[in-house]
């Protein structure tokens, strides 16, 4: 269970500035500290009296050490195992018999474990995370069993899904030196040699309460979240975390060409992804610039939509994606589905030409101004969803952002203009920054 697409999403998520006021108001959220370093976060939303739990770690798939891909996915399957107090399973049992949801998620940067339940629930669902932060229990029974069960999820997510073979075999491409180019799940070689030791090692390195935030959003106030928190929380002692040691990716020299063949492929296309930068790595300035950009160009009133599907009518959709919150540097993204009987190498070069025609007179202040007002429009009703908050406060804070840079985002977002986004696409669409991948048929024999 992986994020990064969610994460695309979440990172248009912001409220307008109140007029007059001159102050940014995202999720208004209160913040603090246990003693033990754990940080808590509170988004009071009295809408209904159910309340949304998140525990996250600073711990994800390009921290595992050579040779281990796939243990921080393992080890998330393995945290709905025993504890010292709990059955196998007994956590979501429990969850469930109380009328709530749980789940979980890895991404690259952090992993996550989340409920939602009903606001006198809230202490119940604290108790069960404290203890299997603090007393999970495995054996190697347990490990073996769950080891199948993940690699049947790979078989099933990757390995019978062509597009997703693609992606991973891209990502390699593309960072060089980076465990980015890491599948998530893991490499299935490297999942079968994965042990109970790696699981415990895993496990007493990443968790521990002074590597993990608290979000709570919901039906409750900052006071009763304190007082739960330090209750549950709060007496589990911190411990020595080492930071985060990643190779730097260098800088790129030359275009890539990736090609899957596969006979379930029924609708050649391709992918174009890009090295670009993030909130934290690499040119940063162009940030806010390229989440305007991927606005401008995705979607069906995108002008790659209208380029491509409308007027030359080569492509059945095109989508663009960008991605900030991440730890290390991220990616900007065409997908193109080829229409039918259109050569994918007519399609390449339209978008070839239409990237090109970008790059050279760049882009309108109207369709800057439509993508903030846009962005401003959809971002007022997200407020509303409980999961909203916690999800997109949790990767900001995963991946090295501030309460204080999270609630300025609209302020970043309303400054700029189109010259910035102009010189942001000029920054990242180099050829030499890139790797395209096609996705094409393989004749039955």
């Amino acid at each position: 269970m992986t994020a990064r697409i969610l994460l695309v999403l979440l990172s248009l998520l912001a409220l307008q500035a109140v007029p007059g006021t001159g102050r940014a108001q995202v999720f208004e959220p209160t913040s603090f500290f246990l003693d033990n370093g754990m940080q808590v976060v509170v988004v009071e939303n009295r809408r209904a009296p159910i309340v949304t739990h998140m525990v996250w770690y600073r711990a994800g798939a390009a921290d595992e050490p050579p040779g281990k891909s796939g243990i921080a996915h393992f080890l998330e399957h393995l945290m709905f195992k025993a504890t010292r107090s709990m059955a196998a399973g007994e956590f979501s049992r429990t969850v469930a018999r109380n009328g709530g949801r749980d789940n979980a998620f890895t991404s690259w940067d952090y992993t996550a474990y989340h409920q939602s339940v009903a606001r006198d629930r809230l202490g119940l669902v604290m108790r069960m995370e404290a203890d299997r932060m603090a007393n999970l229990v495995l054996t190697d029974e347990v490990v073996a069993t769950e080891r199948d069960v993940i690699l049947e999820e790979r078989r099933q997510v990757v390995e019978n899904v062509p597009g997703a073979r693609l992606r991973e075999q891209m990502a390699a491409a593309l960072f060089l030196n980076h465990p980015y180019g890491r599948p998530i799940i893991g490499w299935e070689h490297e999942i079968r040699g994965l042990t109970r030791a790696d699981a415990e090692a895993w496990y007493r390195r990443w968790y521990a309460p002074n590597n993990a935030v608290l979000v709570v959003a919901g039906d409750v106030s900052p006071d009763e979240v304190r007082r739960l928190a330090e209750q549950h929380y709060g007496p589990i002692p911190r411990r020595e975390v080492t930071e985060r040691a990643r190779p730097a990716e260098p800088s790129p020299q030359a275009a890539r060409r990736v090609t899957l063949r596969d006979e379930r492929v029924r609708q050649p296309s391709l992918v174009r992804t890009y090295l670009a930068p993030s909130a934290r790595r690499g040119e940063s300035q162009h940030v806010s610039a390229l989440e305007v950009l991927a606005d401008i160009a995705s979607g069906q009133a995108g002008r790659f939509h209208r380029a491509l599907v409308l007027e030359r009518k080569l492509a059945t959709s095109v989508s663009v994606s960008y991605n900030p919150d991440a730890f290390d540097l991220s990616t900007f993204s065409f997908s193109v589905a080829a229409r039918p009987g259109v050569a994918i190498e007519d399609v390449e070069r339209a978008l070839d030409e239409e990237i090109a025609a970008m790059l050279r007179e760049g882009v309108a202040e109207e369709e800057v101004e439509r993508t903030k007002a846009r962005v401003r429009d959809s971002t007022v009703l997200s407020r509303d969803s409980l999961g909203t908050a916690p999800r997109a406060i949790g990767a900001d804070l995963m991946t090295g952002a501030t309460i204080e840079e999270i609630e300025s985002w609209p302020q970043r977002i309303g400054a700029v203009t189109a010259a910035q986004v102009a010189a942001a696409a000029r920054a990242v669409l180099q050829e030499e920054r890139g790797v395209t991948g096609f996705l094409l048929p393989r004749p039955r024999t």
